[in-house]
């Protein structure tokens, strides 16, 4: 009798389970879905394969667009290789290796002020090149302390040439000055969490004009915005944001990179999907 009564509660508790199950695919499915229309983009053109010569590519991870030129990080290759918009290769600069102007495993790009911004998965740092490929300085070591990194994976730079760089392995998002000196940092250092303002493995920033900060939430797959003082103002991607991947529209799984469309879209790399 008391077995039957045993199997009779894991039998009510097993089928809530898969009911809520149900209702959070549902849910998921049908209030989850961004109320942005999509926009009428079309495919204009690709380029590159793979390899080591110009114009071929080794895992592409970050493009940069300034001038009228593209900046690709071809990060395996550990160059920076940039072309014309039509795809015509025209430079190259960077080697694998750990000196000034050498790469190791360059990641997601950001152009400002006229200078290429280069998080160095391999050699935890960022690198700061003119546009002609010229290295200027180097932000950062191997660490976890203030402005220290492990694996950057994207940076984006404010009007008064602030830094918020996307520390992957570290579980963080770090706040800089141009010169490297730490301001403050969001998420718990080597702590992954689904809480707001915790990351698991944020992979790249972007700052919108109003000084909005934008999380690409790597495998969280999910992207978190905080406001100009640091403030947490809202996440989204699959159900209530809690690392509940999936392949439906406004679910992610793996973001990878996250950009600003000059209308304030945001444009996210939903990297398995």
């Amino acid at each position: 009798m008391r077995l039957r009564s045993v199997l009779k509660v894991l039998g009510v508790i097993l089928g809530g389970v898969v009911a809520l199950a149900v209702v959070l695919a549902i849910v998921g499915y049908f209030i989850f879905v961004p109320s942005a229309k999509e926009p009428p983009y079309e495919f204009v053109r690709a380029w590159g394969g793979q390899g080591s010569g110009p114009g071929e590519f080794n895992d592409p991870t970050g493009v940069a667009v300034a001038g009228g030129e593209v900046f690709v990080a071809d990060s395996r290759n550990g160059r920076i290789q940039v072309f014309d918009r039509e795809g015509s290769f025209k430079r190259q600069f960077g080697k694998p290796g750990e000196e000034s102007g050498e790469l190791g495993r360059p990641m997601n790009l950001t152009i400002a002020n006229g200078e290429l911004y280069v998080p160095e998965y391999f050699n935890d740092r960022i690198q700061v090149f003119a546009l002609d490929g010229t290295p200027k300085r180097a932000i950062g070591r191997a660490g976890n302390g203030p402005g220290e990194f492990n694996a950057p994976g994207g940076v984006a730079v404010g009007p008064g040439g602030d830094l918020y760089v996307a520390d992957f392995y570290n579980q963080r998002v770090q706040h800089l000055r141009a010169d490297g000196t730490f301001v403050r940092q969001w998420g718990e250092t080597g702590e992954p969490g689904i809480r707001a303002g915790q990351f698991i493995y944020p992979t790249d920033v972007a700052l919108a004009r109003a000084g909005t900060l934008f999380v690409a939430d790597g495998y969280a797959d999910r992207v978190q915005v905080f406001g100009p003082d640091g403030e947490f103002l809202g996440k989204w991607g699959g159900p209530f944001a809690m690392n509940i991947y999936g392949p439906f529209k406004g679910w992610f799984t793996t973001v990878t990179s996250v950009a600003i469309g000059a209308q304030g879209d945001v444009f996210v790399a939903d990297f398995y999907n």
